[in-house]
């Protein structure tokens, strides 16, 4: 459910004029020194993206999962989550993303799910699998998919819930706001286009995918996708492969989509198979170079080049 905002007005709310937002967090000299800027904390890139470029300077904008681990199964520290409970926003990416947040005490009034407009809309998967990898540890992909802004015109309505909120955090600044949400939209957009011209050259093409992430994806843009459970960094094994040709006697795809650069090692195996490797990272974390509008554009550009092979 999507959280509106009240403004905190009164001998409790600092109005910052110069900025033109009302700091709503609850505070005192004796806990938390005033801000000149109202803190908006996010909980994955993506969202770390859109709120930087819709609030420019008029709150300071917080990301805090390390940049080698996976949002998605980060868990906060005590003082990150502080943080958190003391930010005069939070915005969260819903879909069940957020794992920590379902025994986390945050003040509901302040937590935007950027989700809940298309809330009807969501994919509930079946693959209740655990595995492991990174600092995460065991984790599954089962219940609900997450990957929520992969489909473009759902980051659009993530970005637009991002609007909204900022807007209601500082009215002063709603004008300067829906300017740059209407140029972030047309970025957005511009992806959307070229994700779907894309798609039209793999229109009904048997797809694979090394990772259960893609289900938004696939369906806006038409992609038959199975999927495997392989990590870019660890070259598959017998058993593994074992698996992936089982698939591919009922799926005959000869293009496996992955989260990041694969293992040379893993790529000569595929390509034994007669399977080629492309990268679309979902970019859930910040990119190494360039920043969300970029990767995905990268993206686009290598599984335009891999469908268009035979």
């Amino acid at each position: 459910m999507m959280h509106s905002l009240p403004l905190l007005v009164g001998s409790i709310g600092l109005l910052v004029g110069t900025i033109g937002c009302e700091d709503t967090g609850l505070r005192t000299t004796e806990t938390l020194p005033q801000r000149t800027k109202p803190e908006v904390w996010v909980t994955n890139y993506p969202l770390n993206y859109f709120t930087t470029r819709l609030a420019g300077d008029l709150a300071t904008v917080i990301y805090k999962a390390p940049s080698d681990e996976d949002p998605a199964f980060w868990k906060p520290s005590d003082e990150d989550l502080t943080g958190f409970q003391q930010s005069d926003l939070i915005i969260s990416n819903g879909a069940t993303y957020e794992k920590w947040a379902a025994t986390a005490s945050l003040p509901e009034d302040k937590v935007i799910d950027t989700s809940a407009g298309f809330s009807t809309q969501l994919i509930e998967t079946k693959d209740v699998t655990s595995h492991s990898h990174g600092k995460e540890g065991a984790h599954s992909h089962g219940g609900t998919a997450f990957t929520t802004w992969i489909d473009f015109k759902q980051a659009i309505e993530q970005a637009n819930a991002v609007r909204g909120a900022l807007a209601k955090l500082c009215p002063q600044g709603a004008t300067a706001i829906d300017e740059r949400f209407a140029a972030l939209k047309g970025d957005l957009a511009s992806l959307d286009a070229a994700m779907e011209k894309a798609a039209k050259a793999a229109s009904g093409r048997p797809l694979v995918a090394s990772h259960p992430i893609y289900q938004y994806w696939a369906r806006r843009y038409g992609l038959n996708v199975a999927t495997v459970l392989w990590e870019p960094e660890t070259v598959p094994d017998d058993a593994a492969m074992e698996t992936l040709q089982k698939i591919l006697k009922d799926h005959p795809a000869t293009l496996m989509i992955w989260e990041d650069t694969p293992d040379p090692a893993s790529v000569a195996k595929l390509k034994a198979i007669g399977v080629s490797s492309a990268v679309f990272a979902p970019t859930a974390n910040t990119p190494d170079s360039g920043d969300f509008l970029s990767a995905m554009q990268t993206n686009i550009q290598q599984v335009e080049q891999a469908f268009a092979k035979p």
